[in-house]
């Protein structure tokens, strides 16, 4: 699992952590464009999709949350009264449907305690409480309540998620085994704290996981980013 040397951007130091995360977002930026990221009519159903959008692909969680808005249950209040049967079966393509039912009582539930009912007002706490109150709901865990804060409610915050980690410890920039806090950390470190930048970096890396960073067989010579740093594959997968 030795690291390859891969060719070296002309950049002066480009190997420093702090300037070759930034190139790589530029790289990105410039290969796929602006993406929009998240996709959602409201704040309130970008906050669902990313409960909905736990351990399944997102083309299964827009399904379930088209679903929700065709009973009309896309509503903080009308949500919190449905039972818990009839929110299970209208998001059944979504996976895992009873447990997200319940999932998504309980920040509905929470909603209504901390905000009277409107996610809006969520904004105005900090972001680093409404982080803690959330990962305290069963089922929450930090990349759905960093989604929830950076798409949602515009925090500032970096969503770290299987790509990221994937990406970045490929290009030896991370270990593999660096935990979800050290990595968030990591972008916290070496990018400038926008909202804006994370939003799209995040999506950008998305897209970069999805076409080209693949799991088993990584598209690695024709990948925007394949000149940066070192590239260690794990034992195992095959670049193509």
């Amino acid at each position: 699992m030795g690291c390859e040397e891969t060719r070296r951007d002309s950049r002066k130091d480009v190997n420093r952590p702090k300037n070759t995360v930034q190139l790589f977002y530029r790289r990105l930026f410039e290969h796929f464009g602006p993406q929009h990221w998240w996709p959602g009519e409201t704040p309130f159903e970008v906050a669902v999709g990313a409960i909905l959008t736990q351990n399944t692909a997102w083309t299964n969680a827009a399904k379930a949350i088209a679903g929700l808005k065709q009973a009309g249950l896309l509503d903080p209040k009308v949500l919190d009264r449905v039972s818990l049967d009839r929110l299970a079966g209208c998001i059944h393509s979504a996976g895992f449907f009873n447990q997200k039912a319940e999932r998504l009582k309980r920040f509905v539930r929470y909603l209504h305690r901390k905000a009277g009912g409107r996610i809006e007002s969520l904004r105005k706490i900090p972001a680093g409480q409404v982080r803690s109150e959330l990962l305290a709901l069963s089922g929450i865990g930090p990349e759905t309540a960093d989604s929830i804060l950076l798409y949602a409610l515009d925090k500032p915050v970096f969503v770290v998620d299987a790509y990221t980690r994937r990406i970045f410890s490929r290009h030896c920039l991370v270990d593999r085994e660096t935990s979800y806090d050290q990595l968030q950390r990591f972008f916290y470190e070496n990018l400038p704290h926008q909202r804006a930048l994370f939003n799209e970096y995040h999506a950008l890396l998305v897209a970069l996981g999805k076409g080209f960073c693949h799991k088993s067989r990584p598209l690695c010579s024709q990948c925007p980013a394949r000149n940066l740093g070192r590239l260690r594959l794990e034992a195992g997968v095959i670049a193509r």
